[in-house]
């Protein structure tokens, strides 16, 4: 049998290792959701808030999973129609699993019963005695496994999908994209609330705070989670092979780049250095395109403060 090359190993290797990430991602996601939020009746934004509200409107007939995969699939299919490969094989597993877990957490599954851990004692008792602690377990939760998934270059889906097609047709800036579907979310479940008389412990008023005050802080942890507190990174890529980096850059993160004229001392040549910027999801990605091309290329990551123009902020 032919020995494996040793860049197919690598690949093969990093392919198992993200996809377990997304795996590890989805069941914190789940878990923070399906335990600590479903039943407190505080929905984060996107889809995982969406389908909390409506599971509610239904009278919890139906399950918070399969919800949240029924209106993550045409999202889905959407995103593939105007992004391509971008939204392809991890995002859908990523809400998949999502789905998945948060049944599997809350004994909803529906091919088997699994213990319902939202009905255990100790969560019961923080619903009771201590409401904040239990909506900050879930924030936190909901945090680390987003930057988890992140971290993996994948996505749950929903929001993440709706701001990148609007950012593409050039409408909308992502961050105000997933602020609007957010604000409108939250928005909607505590009309739900109000207009269907579902039962709650505190008032919608009260609930829709902690919704607000939840997605402020998984934001602040899934920044913790990527290793950086700052939304960019530049990098400076010096390597023989800039044209064929440079193509990647552009056709695979839709990103451009400059070429700077340098001198490399220790050859004594001439030479292009590459210097492009981008957000603190796609640094992964980047690396990983990168070494692809050149495993050989140098490399220097640094934060980036701010970042005025085309793709990033507004100049104001």
């Amino acid at each position: 049998m032919a020995a494996v090359p040793p860049l197919t190993r690598r690949k093969l290797y990093r392919t198992i290792r993200d996809y377990v990430g997304i795996a590890v991602g989805s069941a914190f996601l789940a878990f923070g959701i399906g335990v600590f939020l479903v039943d407190a009746k505080v929905v984060p934004g996107g889809v995982s808030g969406l389908s909390i509200a409506v599971h509610y409107l239904l009278g919890g007939r139906v399950p918070v999973g399969i919800l949240m995969w029924l209106f993550n699939l045409p999202l889905f299919l959407w995103g593939i129609r105007e992004l391509g490969k971008r939204f392809g094989l991890r995002t859908f597993v990523g809400f998949t699993l999502t789905s998945f877990w948060l049944d599997i957490f809350r004994g909803e599954f529906f091919l088997f019963k699994t213990p319902a851990i939202p009905k255990s004692a100790a969560v019961t008792d923080l619903v009771q005695r201590d409401f904040f602690f239990m909506i900050l377990c879930g924030a936190v939760l909901v945090g680390i496994g987003l930057g988890i998934i992140f971290k993996f270059k994948a996505s749950t889906g929903g929001s993440d999908i709706v701001a990148a097609i609007f950012s593409k047709k050039g409408a909308m800036k992502p961050g105000q994209v997933i602020m609007i579907v957010d604000f409108f979310v939250i928005s909607l479940a505590a009309a739900i609330f109000v207009t269907q008389r579902i039962p709650v412990e505190r008032p919608v008023a009260v609930l829709t705070l902690f919704a607000f005050f939840l997605l402020f802080l998984s934001s602040y942890i899934i920044d913790v989670i990527l290793d950086g507190f700052n939304y960019a990174r530049a990098a400076i890529i010096i390597s023989d092979h800039n044209d064929a980096i440079s193509e990647a850059v552009r056709d695979e993160l839709s990103r451009g780049a400059t070429a700077i004229k340098g001198r490399g001392i220790y050859r004594d040549i001439d030479r292009e250095i590459l210097l492009t910027v981008v957000t603190r999801k796609e640094i992964s990605y980047l690396k990983e395109l990168v070494n692809d091309v050149d495993p050989k290329a140098f490399v220097i990551i640094h934060d980036v403060h701010e970042v005025l123009g085309e793709g990033f902020r507004r100049r104001v």
